[in-house]
């Protein structure tokens, strides 16, 4: 009886493979879905976000963060949000710039401080300096430097994730902050409902 229930569960493992029912039409394995560069995606999961006071918190410390930060504070608070850095329900704050073309030598590399970075800034420590480029020698195809920003908000209680937007833009550093600001007032024109958009990339 075990031998023939342990032969019907392998049976249905064959037909049915788990990454087919994890993930969704169009997505990569093993990637999490999301907009495509340029656009927007807001998921209001408990529909507007919440009056409640709201901690904005920073994956990662750089000035360029730190400053959209203040944006998105300045935006809570107009909503009638209490705001701070602590207390409440809790709103985390990914602010990522890509831009593999900004290396040394005549081919660019992966790794060291961004350009956008200020005095006091801490991010991640330094990537060993790799070379960006295709096994047989030849350069690789390099996309625009891009930002991007991801904002989740956690409820108080439980850690509930209540509202998300993801977005990114291209840019490059020297006009990271005013993408980021243009992004930022995107978001919070109609956070209240699920969307996809454009991003509000300025040109």
């Amino acid at each position: 009886m075990r031998i023939a229930t342990s032969l019907m569960a392998l049976l249905a493992l064959a037909a049915f493979p788990a990454h087919a029912q994890l993930v969704a039409p169009g997505n990569t394995p093993g990637v999490a879905g999301g907009p495509k560069l340029g656009q927007l995606e807001i998921k209001a999961y408990a529909g507007a976000i919440p009056k409640a006071k709201t901690a904005v918190q920073l994956t990662s410390d750089t000035s360029l963060s730190r400053n959209l930060r203040r944006q998105v504070m300045i935006r809570l608070a107009r909503r009638g949000n209490d705001v701070g850095f602590s207390g409440g329900n809790v709103m985390r704050m990914d602010v990522s710039y890509f831009d593999f073309n900004s290396g040394t030598g005549d081919r660019p590399t992966i790794g060291g401080n961004p350009g956008y970075d200020g005095p006091g800034a801490n991010p991640r420590p330094e990537l060993p300096r790799n070379k960006f480029e295709q096994r047989n020698g030849l350069q690789g195809s390099v996309s625009s430097p891009t930002l991007r920003i991801v904002l989740t908000l956690y409820s108080v209680d439980g850690g509930k994730v209540l509202w998300a937007a993801t977005t990114s833009c291209p840019t490059y550093a020297g006009t990271a902050e005013n993408t980021g600001i243009a992004m930022i007032d995107t978001i919070f024109d109609q956070a209240d409902k699920n969307r996809v958009a454009d991003a509000g990339c300025p040109l």
